[in-house]
């Protein structure tokens, strides 16, 4: 646990995901942070703005301020614009002794001229493959991998794909609130705009963008025309018009984290319908340890991060073609699943609980603060 000299250090945060977007890893992680110290979450700019301003949200059920700048579309140099503002902030919150925590390099074009007391990189993902990522992001994250103190990455194949550029890197998959999400086990009621979908339900929340088979579900949906499959998430960086208008699909839009459990417990199987392409080679999605939570069996094409371990144990189908994928949810209708899946279930559950995750990097981040302050003060006395 960190000790109390280290929670007087606020922490800044900055993302490339919003706040009130879909609740993940960073949500998880600040919001354990923001229990013993200032958290505060600076978000990507909005371009909508005549003049500058910083948009200032605390967020009472979390504790984080939250911080979103605006600028004008036209602004002709925006890292000094966004350095300014965010200078302000700082100052106006009397920030003096702090951490930098970055999720996107992107920040860094404005924020490198921050002293921090530590420096910390959470990979979470490869940004730089993602669709309409631009092009001076490996540039940046190359500079912030040489003066980041200590680097996360979000799965353990992206850990082999990083750690060669960084000596103080660790591969820290995402986590699972195994209490939030198990409570699926006992719900019974449906809500309200599930219970009209009739059974073999087979669903899937997150965000619907490049990473999503848009053309797998279409197929598997026109193979099996009895299944219904249930998909929450907001679309992002497709064309909804894209979207498959199969009568056996159900597109219910965004809902909120808090909810999830309940939509789950309707479900006969869950489903990871990803692409495998080069924005989905170092995912470690969250929501394979959550559907397992909830009891829910799930198929899955071959994501790395889910096959090893998820499918190695056996607790996940792996499927790539839509043929594929109908015979592995059928063999899950067709057979009930027994005590003992469950037990292996749980037992891997329990090692991967968030609070577990965030106090394994507390204590890493304060290991190497630890160890910069001695190299520092060796060095101050080589000059004495």
């Amino acid at each position: 646990m960190t000790p109390p000299s280290e929670r007087n250090r606020d922490l800044i945060c900055f993302s490339h995901l919003r706040w009130n977007f879909v609740y993940q890893r960073p949500q998880h992680l600040m919001s354990r942070f923001a229990k013993q110290r200032r958290v505060f979450f600076f978000e990507e700019p909005v371009y909508d703005a005549p003049s500058q301003y910083n948009e200032i949200l605390d967020d009472p059920l979390s504790g984080i301020c939250v911080v979103t700048p605006h600028i004008s579309s036209d602004t002709e140099n925006v890292p000094a614009a966004l350095g300014h503002l965010l200078d302000m902030f700082m100052a106006s919150r009397k920030i003096n002794t702090y951490i930098t925590w970055y999720y996107t390099p992107l920040s860094f074009a404005f924020s490198a001229h921050l002293k921090p007391a530590l420096l910390v990189y959470d990979c979470m993902d490869e940004l730089s493959s993602f669709k309409f990522a631009a092009p001076e992001l490996k540039n940046w994250e190359q500079k912030l991998f040489a003066n980041a103190d200590i680097v996360f990455t979000g799965g353990m194949h992206l850990y082999e794909a990083k750690k060669k550029f960084h000596s103080n890197i660790y591969g820290v998959p995402s986590g699972i609130d195994v209490k939030h999400f198990i409570q699926a086990r006992k719900f019974t009621k449906d809500t309200i705009d599930q219970a009209y979908i009739p059974h073999p339900r087979i669903g899937f929340y997150g965000v619907i963008d490049e990473r999503f088979n848009v053309e797998l579900l279409r197929s598997v949906a026109e193979l099996r025309p009895d299944w219904h499959f249930v998909i929450i998430g907001p679309t992002a960086k497709i064309d909804p018009v894209s979207l498959p208008t199969n009568r056996n699909i159900h597109f219910l839009g965004m809902r909120d984290y808090n909810a999830l459990p309940e939509y789950l417990a309707g479900w006969d199987v869950a489903m990871m319908p990803f692409e495998l392409n080069d924005a989905t080679k170092y995912i470690s999605p969250t929501k394979t340890p959550e559907f397992l939570a909830a009891g829910k069996p799930v198929v899955s094409t071959s994501i790395h991060d889910v096959v090893h371990p998820y499918g190695d144990k056996k607790l996940v189908s792996i499927a790539d073609t839509p043929d594929e994928f109908v015979a592995a949810i059928g063999q899950y209708l067709s057979t009930e699943r027994s005590t003992d899946w469950l037990h292996e279930v749980d037992d891997l559950l329990k090692t991967m609980s968030w609070d577990d995750i965030w106090k394994r990097m507390d204590e890493l981040m304060t290991k190497t603060i630890n160890n910069k302050t001695i190299n520092h003060e060796n060095k101050s006395q080589a000059y004495v």
